[in-house]
């Protein structure tokens, strides 16, 4: 291994710790004071300036090669091989002569589509991070390791940005060319992961399978389910059903064979945790865990209520550690899809069925809404869309992406469902929330194939199929404008966020007709 990072421009390191076990990588992170064990056993660091992605540090180093592929702009940054080379000839020299903890896994828990990863790490806790996260290898298939990407992570190095031609001492530098990832500057974990997904959401499509930014779970008879949704919608909440079995929380593919993780562990949000509301997550926070930015006290209780770091407090654990994962994440063709928006504006139907244009619309669209009054300046909801629940981690065009989604709905029959599960009868501040137990019984719904037994009516501004029963829902509030008091407001706010959605469909260039044409009508 020494001959291995001295090649890469690493000479002379101090020590090289190699697929150390979890528990030696916890001795080494509290030798070195990289962090503390909390009174469950997990170690719990802080990360300093960096307490979430910094996606304006984010580069993809532009070459011939790829030139032509990748969807340039402020989320595929480009900058030059010379840059690129120069910043990562200061990295190397920096880690010359300090300790290096790497771990060798896989990406992809179905082993046709594996991409096997070496991560170089600078800290010890980090290196925790990644063995947990990523799949483990057996002996066996360490014997014959060889890397198809390195990333290397030295939260320690520091850019000059007047120098280096970046915009601050954090760098995140994908370069598909050389096969390898820097990230300099920044000591929170999720770079390392999303930088891993990033890399898949190029090279998969090439071997035809289609990458997925959702939660994954499947039945006791072998029906598999895809969740996507951005932050607030209940992803986490609707997949982890006790009823079913988690096969992955965040990242999948989907070949032609069936589904599978990504990933071989979980990186959960820790704001407000609570063993009563997820006990699964509550959980997993025991030894061989990495705890981010949660407070802690001197006898090592943590305060998930805490937000004085970051509202992003995060914790990343093996999928072993939740009890009902399915081990190896893998999954037949999934039955059900279901994307989840959280409707402030309250017009959007509980839940609607979609073909399959309308899917690729909606995927493409990613949306969400913040609620008025949460943020100052905020006094009435604001529509956040996000490319195919997933922008930041997408090099290619979302067309890309969106035609595989349609090809497989069109080869697997697939049910795809829009499912709101915020505000109705009103707009944030008058309508009241979707209740809870209503969306699980859509969800529920949906999964059993029960809500395909309902007659559906075509929605004449959202232009998706409205069920007009769903067993355990009452008929009358799948009808989003019929529980309006003033139907003549609900008109109104509808065609207000139709327009938006038509808005937000320009900036997508050379997009197909049959995929802008199948959204609402403004």
């Amino acid at each position: 291994m020494k001959e291995y990072v001295e090649a890469l421009g690493i000479i002379a390191p101090k020590a090289i710790y190699h697929n150390l076990a979890p528990a030696r990588l916890v001795e080494h992170a509290l030798r070195r004071g990289e962090g503390r064990l909390s009174e469950t056993g997990a170690l719990c660091v802080t990360t300093g300036k960096y307490t979430g992605r910094s996606p304006d540090d984010r580069y993809v180093v532009d070459v011939p090669a790829i030139r032509d592929e990748i969807d340039w702009g402020k989320i595929n940054a480009p900058i030059s091989r010379e840059r690129a080379d120069a910043i990562y000839n200061k990295l190397t020299s920096y880690l010359q002569g300090r300790e290096l903890f790497i771990f060798d896994g896989f990406a992809g828990a179905a082993k046709e589509y594996r991409l096997p990863i070496r991560v170089i790490n600078e800290l010890a806790s980090q290196n925790l991070f990644i063995h947990q996260l990523l799949v483990r290898p057996t002996d066996e298939e360490l014997a014959g390791f060889e890397p198809g990407f390195t990333i290397i992570a030295a939260p320690g190095f520091k850019c000059v940005p007047e120098v280096d031609g970046v915009n601050s001492e954090a760098a995140i530098i994908v370069d598909f060319e050389k096969r390898r990832v820097l990230i300099a500057g920044s000591q929170y974990a999720g770079e390392i992961k999303k930088s891993v997904f990033s890399v898949m959401n190029y090279i998969l499509p090439h071997r035809g399978v289609f990458p997925m930014h959702c939660s994954a779970n499947i039945g006791g008879d072998g029906d598999s389910a895809l969740f996507f949704g951005l932050s607030g919608t209940g992803k986490t909440t609707l997949s982890a059903d006790p009823a079913r079995f988690l096969i992955g929380d965040d990242e999948h593919g989907w070949s032609d064979d069936g589904i599978f993780n990504f990933e071989g562990g979980c990186y959960a949000k820790c704001i407000n945790l609570s063993k009563e509301h997820e006990p699964e997550i509550y959980g997993a926070i025991k030894f061989g865990a990495l705890v981010e930015n949660v407070t802690m006290d001197e006898a090592g209780a943590l305060d998930f209520a805490d937000a004085s770091l970051t509202e992003n407090t995060r914790a990343g654990y093996p999928v072993t550690y939740i009890p009902n994962a399915m081990i190896p994440g893998v999954g037949s063709h999934p039955r059900t899809v279901i994307f989840l928006t959280a409707d402030a504006f309250g017009v959007l139907p509980p839940v609607s069925k979609l073909d399959k244009h309308m899917a690729m619309y909606h995927f493409v669209s990613g949306y969400t809404s913040k609620l008025a009054g949460t943020e100052r300046g905020i006094v009435e909801p604001q529509t956040t869309f996000s490319t195919c629940f997933g922008a930041p981690f997408l090099p290619l065009h979302p067309s890309v992406y969106a035609e595989m989604l349609g090809k497989r709905i069109d080869e697997h029959g697939s049910n795809v469902y829009l499912i709101n599960t915020g505000w109705s009868g009103g707009p944030y501040g008058v309508g009241s929330r979707i209740k809870l137990p209503y969306t699980r019984a859509m969800v529920t719904a949906a999964l059993t194939g029960a809500l395909e037994e309902s007659d559906f009516t075509l929605h004449p501004v959202f232009n998706v199929y409205v069920p007009k029963t769903c067993p355990g829902v009452p008929d009358e509030l799948l009808d989003a404008r019929s529980i309006w008091a003033d139907k003549a407001a609900y008109d109104e706010q509808a065609k207000l966020l139709a327009s938006k959605f038509v808005q937000n469909f320009k900036k997508y260039s050379n997009m197909p007709a049959h995929i802008v044409n199948a959204g609402p009508r403004a």
